[in-house]
């Protein structure tokens, strides 16, 4: 299917019902992999950070990862969820080339933590709570490297790579119950549960969460069940989305897709899909499992896990401020309103403003150019804001430039705009473009003298009191030093040399 066969989206909406279940994957960042003590740095060379138990090799016994361990019960805890007393890693069986093993060490029907919810603000204020049928734990894959072919895929290759560094990663899989009642609003529901599960990680420490380096991916399940109908439909799952935007996309692409389908006298196929960035569509992947197809049994040279109730009230005590009731502080502290904090959080641009804060730039000034230029150059390369190639100390540079009057907003606007292109940092940038600020009087003179000049009428009118007709000259001074005169300063000269006061 294409996406000229797609039905309107309002018109699939008239029909059907949307049922999601997402499933989230978090990498933790713990400095070992979660059964063996090689090493989770990133960047390593391929198949450089293995050893005989994340290899699966015959005698190697699994340990398990203590902190891994911890962070899946405080994960846990800040989803709401029960923790379970008792609890036992199980293999899950099947075959894929980056599985070293043959079988993945993962948690079946004994999860560590279960029934738990998470409150996600949509982008009018409406809260929405997603339920949680499951925290598990489980380790990474390898990964796989396609060569030869036009996708990256494995067809069309001639042959392929595999890198077993990520093997054995620490993995959090969090499972929703089926989001039911969404309505048109669904695809917005699953981003901004994503979003709020993201700030969340980020907010205990335990993962970077980053979407763009596969730190955290998203499986979207979706189903359409026909108005007033109890059975749900028939799923796909989009597998490994990974940026809030493609989470949107995906599920509205597969909204589309399922009623087309439907509409059209078809059934939909029970499988895996592959999301594309380049036009939001999906391809049919392979034909999706269900659990009995996984041969899942306990896990034989792992002992079961037993959290005590102190340790987790004990771990309870270290949960920091979450993301909802740290923004409602924050919307407070900066003086905005709840609609402005909406569009800082729709935005994505909570942390980032946070830590240009910290980095030196008043609250007022960290809003406006994350907000402003920076959030207008994520939507125009369809990037999440945090992923843009520029820092929040950089930020806090180009504030500090602009307070202290070597940059006006023009030239901080082209500061930034330097930065996101690769020229280096704020201070080189301003350097090569020739960007500073002309506030020397000698040089601003010059130019005045010129305005004046060209512009005898209106030279007289401030000469007679109007000086407010100055504008128009300080507007010819900005433009004969390409924007980079100090406005104020050159003001003045036209008062002092006109006579005028201002």
């Amino acid at each position: 299917m294409t996406v000229i066969d797609l039905v309107p989206y309002e018109d699939a909406l008239a029909s059907y019902d949307p049922v999601m279940g997402l499933e989230v994957h978090v990498e933790l960042g713990t400095k070992t992999k979660m059964f063996c003590g090689c090493s989770t740095t990133l960047g390593a060379e391929p198949n450089s950070q293995t050893c005989p138990t994340c290899l699966g090799l015959p005698g190697s016994l699994p340990v398990v990862n203590a902190i891994g361990v911890e962070s899946a019960i405080r994960i846990g805890l800040a989803l709401h969820c029960e923790i379970a007393e008792w609890c036992r890693f199980a293999r899950k069986n099947y075959f894929y080339p980056d599985m070293p093993k043959n079988f993945q060490t993962s948690q079946y029907d004994e999860p560590i933590a279960f029934n738990g919810y998470l409150d996600v603000q949509l982008e009018d204020g409406e809260v929405f709570r997603v339920e949680i049928e499951r925290a598990h734990m489980e380790e990474d894959t390898g990964k796989s490297l396609h060569v030869g072919g036009a996708t990256g895929r494995i067809h069309g290759a001639s042959h392929s790579l595999l890198d077993y560094n990520r093997a054995g990663i620490p993995l959090i899989e969090i499972v929703t119950k089926p989001i039911t009642g969404a309505g048109e609003r669904a695809p917005e529901v699953a981003k901004a549960y994503v979003a709020e599960l993201r700030e969340l990680i980020r907010a205990l420490g335990v993962s970077e969460a980053r979407m763009e380096m596969g730190q955290m991916r998203c499986d979207v399940n979706l189903s359409l069940r026909p108005h007033g109908r109890e059975k749900f439909g028939t799923r796909s799952e989009t597998k490994n989305v990974n940026s809030l935007r493609s989470v949107e996309r995906a599920a509205r692409f597969e909204v589309q897709r399922h009623a087309a389908v439907l509409n059209g006298g078809g059934t939909i196929v029970q499988e895996t899909r592959h999301f594309h960035e380049e036009d939001g569509s999906t391809t049919s992947g392979r034909v999706k499992e269900e659990a009995e197809d996984y041969r899942y049994f306990p896990e034989p040279d792992l002992v079961p896990v037993a959290p005590s109730r102190e340790w987790v009230e004990e771990l309870r005590g270290t949960l920091p401020e979450l993301p909802r009731v740290r923004r409602n502080r924050l919307r407070e502290e900066w003086g905005v309103s709840e609609h402005e904090m909406q569009s800082v959080l729709n935005a994505g641009a909570i942390d980032p403003i946070v830590a240009t804060i910290e980095a030196g730039a008043p609250a007022d000034q960290a809003r406006k150019w994350w907000m402003g230029e920076l959030a207008r150059n994520a939507n125009e390369s369809g990037r999440d804001i945090a992923a843009l190639p520029i820092t929040p100390e950089q930020v806090a540079r180009v504030c500090v430039l602009v307070a202290e009057g070597s940059l006006n907003d023009k030239l901080a606007r082209q500061t930034i705009e330097g930065v996101l292109a690769g020229e280096g940092t704020p201070d080189e940038v301003v350097d090569k473009r020739g960007l500073k600020v002309v506030s020397d009087d000698g040089a601003l003179g010059a130019a005045v003298d010129e305005a004046i000049a060209g512009n005898p009428a209106i030279a007289d009118k401030i000469r007679s009191g109007k000086v407010a007709a100055a504008g128009a000259l300080v507007g010819a001074v900005m433009k004969a030093t390409r924007g980079q005169a100090d406005a104020a300063r050159v003001r003045e000269l036209i008062l002092e040399k006109l006579g005028a006061e201002g």
